[in-house]
């Protein structure tokens, strides 16, 4: 497509919020809905703003990507978004939009489960439309799991903040300060990855004095695997029937990660690294005559304490700079590998760099910063975190079924600044959806 065309397909797109909120009308029509239903904390007497207020005005934050309160203060302080991110919520015009500060005192109070269970109702909601089963293997959803971190400094922000100590024990001891979140993220095509259930990795009194005896790699460990039990708890809980296949990298090799699978009626595949379990290694390598098709190579059935485990090997060759790189790839998995899904297998086990590409890095890099602390109150925390899975999560559905559909070739940095820019925009009659007519004046 030539510049002339690429200018024409542009053009198309008058305002990118309108659009993303008709995208967001058509596949999540219910989201503000359930903002407003979410349980009040504060007292009935003095609310100004009401849920779904609050809750949408940080909604809009990310939708423009948006990184700190104060920013979004200075930002929402305009007379048509005021007026605009009103009328899309279906609130009555006035004056002004919630302040960060104010924001930051409800996120205090209001309860994180509160926002987790709107992500999963979402979630669940858009599976239900069916027009995302290609993205599924065996008519099984693929949930990658992964833990990124969200703060690191030498400040304690709460007494939630994991602790990694350097020079243990001499006068330059020193403590790095970090809060980490587990995340279960489901995918729903090519690139689009979007959260299904958060657990937060916390400290407590316990773990302390604990981790006092450890080394920095048995705490991550430890805190990953305590979060994972947690996580995959969530997960059954709201999705009982929903079949599954854990995506998981190399830290969750282990008896426990595949029983809680194989309890919850769930498949995995597993990054797989020498070391991890090296009794598996051994027998794989013990074993002369292997299956191989492709750049493919494997072994079903190891025994693995008593149960069967099977193992898959993978070459990819690029070339590069006129010279063949061969890169090694292997997994575990509840799948019995075949000639025929061996290499299916082993593209599906990759797709693990998803929830870190197509996931975290556009949430620290193109979409706003999940790393930035809106608060440093823990419970704030979660609560700034969860609201950007749903920003982020119809940001996604707009560039799948808006900009891709229309073949309008944006960069992952310009579309957050283009809909914030949009917020201020004259709107007429025509531009609000109909489901929002009822709260523009009929004068």
């Amino acid at each position: 497509m030539g510049r002339k065309e690429q200018r024409i397909k542009k053009q198309m797109e008058k305002n990118p919020v309108v659009e993303c909120n008709k995208i967001q009308e058509r596949l999540c029509p219910k989201l503000f809905q359930r903002f407003a239903h979410t349980e009040d904390p504060r007292h009935q007497s003095y609310i100004e703003y009401p849920n779904k207020l609050m809750l949408g005005t940080v909604y809009y934050k990310g939708i423009g990507g948006i990184t700190s309160m104060q920013t979004m203060s200075d930002k929402f302080n305009n007379k048509n978004v005021v007026k605009n991110i009103r009328n899309f919520l279906g609130e009555e015009e006035a004056e002004y939009l919630p302040h960060g500060v104010t924001i930051n005192e409800y996120f205090e109070r209001l309860d994180s489960e509160e926002i987790q269970g709107i992500i999963q109702d979402e979630v669940f909601d858009l599976i239900r439309r069916k027009s995302f089963n290609e993205a599924r293997y065996k008519k099984k959803w693929l949930v990658v799991v992964d833990g990124t971190q969200l703060y690191s400094g030498n400040r304690q922000l709460n007494d939630k903040c994991l602790e990694r100590r350097s020079n243990k024990g001499t006068d330059e001891e020193l403590i790095n300060y970090h809060t980490n979140v587990l995340e279960a993220k489901i995918v729903l095509g090519d690139k689009l990855v979007v959260s299904i259930a958060s657990e937060f990795i916390e400290n407590n009194g316990e773990d302390t004095k604990r981790q006092k005896r450890m080394s920095e790699e048995e705490i991550k460990q430890d805190c990953e695997t305590k979060a994972f039990k947690r996580l995959a708890e969530k997960l059954k809980k709201k999705f009982p029937r929903l079949p599954m296949i854990i995506l998981a990298d190399s830290l969750y090799a282990s008896e426990p990660f595949m029983d809680i699978c194989r309890k919850n009626k769930w498949d995995y595949i597993i990054r797989y690294k020498k070391g991890s379990i090296p009794s598996i290694a051994e027998e794989y390598e013990a074993i002369p005559e292997k299956e191989r098709v492709g750049n493919a190579e494997y072994v079903n059935e190891i025994d693995y304490k008593g149960k069967p485990v099977n193992m898959l090997k993978y070459w990819d060759k690029k070339v590069v700079k006129s010279e063949v790189v061969c890169t090694e790839f292997q997994w575990l998995t509840s799948f019995v590998i075949t000639k025929n899904n061996a290499e299916r297998i082993a593209g599906i086990g990759r797709k693990r760099w998803k929830i870190e590409n197509e996931g975290f890095n556009r949430q620290k890099n193109w979409q706003g910063d999940i790393t930035h602390v809106c608060s440093w109150n823990e419970q704030a925390m979660k609560n700034h975190y969860l609201m950007m899975q749903i920003s982020d999560m119809i940001k996604q559905l707009y560039e799948w079924f808006y900009l891709k559909a229309n073949e309008i070739d944006k960069k992952q940095k310009d579309i957050s600044p283009d809909l914030l820019a949009s917020f201020a925009q004259q709107l007429t009659r025509g531009d609000i959806s109909s489901t929002d007519m009822h709260c523009i004046s009929q004068t």
